[in-house]
């Protein structure tokens, strides 16, 4: 089984961070505690949670190749779909930061609003994620580590949220008490989670289970 470890200041934060960089859900792995956060006295002593993360029996790692090819067939998909509805469209596969994006991108001599493939609040893009991801086990029987964006929506979304998550700890550690964010993927929570961290003061957990699992963000202790 694949496995990777991962610490941070708490053990719910650990394992978000672990399942955005591999790119599963919950119930694809087995998470063991290695090491429990530490406070320490006036700092001293201290010590981050650290966990392993292991991908059940299966659901290995995958090459550059098997992304590859993953991108094609969602590419091929999404290009089907252009085509259907008569919208024009450039599908490019980008691999960033270890995310394999395949992008919907309008051309330059085309003013085609592309709005109607996002949908309000991003649900016709969600579900385009989701049959890209179908086709993409189908095609290649592997696990999807395939992301679909329309004109860079879901990094502009991810980059709100951060800013959202900076206020949200910059409030909590003024005032105290606590916020909780609504449910959201692994990815998002990291992305909560790292802005968290950047503001002093303010620390996030993660809380619930499968889809109802959120971001609580509260002043450090």
């Amino acid at each position: 089984m694949e496995e990777i470890q991962r610490s941070a200041p708490s053990v719910e934060e650990a394992v978000d961070s672990a399942l955005a960089e591999l790119g599963v859900s919950e119930q694809e792995v087995e998470v063991s505690v290695i090491q429990e956060p530490r406070q320490g006295l006036l700092g001293i002593g201290a010590q981050e949670a650290v966990v392993a993360v292991r991908v059940r029996r299966g659901e290995s790692e995958l090459s550059d190749d098997d992304l590859d090819d993953q991108a094609e067939a969602a590419a091929d998909f999404l290009e089907g779909v252009l085509e259907r509805m008569g919208v024009v469209a450039d599908v490019e596969p980008t691999l960033e930061d270890g995310t394999m994006y395949v992008d919907v991108l309008g051309r330059e001599d085309d003013e085609e609003d592309l709005g109607l493939l996002i949908g309000r609040h991003g649900q016709t893009l969600e579900a385009l994620q989701e049959l890209a991801r179908v086709v993409v086990v189908q095609r290649t029987g592997l696990r999807a580590r395939v992301v679909v964006d329309v004109e860079e929506y879901r990094r502009r979304q991810r980059s709100r949220l951060a800013a959202r998550a900076r206020e949200i700890a910059r409030r909590v550690a003024r005032s105290g008490g606590e916020e909780e964010l609504e449910p959201m993927n692994a990815f998002d929570r990291k992305v909560v989670h790292d802005a968290v961290a950047d503001v002093p003061g303010a620390q996030s957990a993660s809380r619930g289970e499968g889809a109802d699992r959120h971001v609580v963000v509260q002043r450090s202790r």
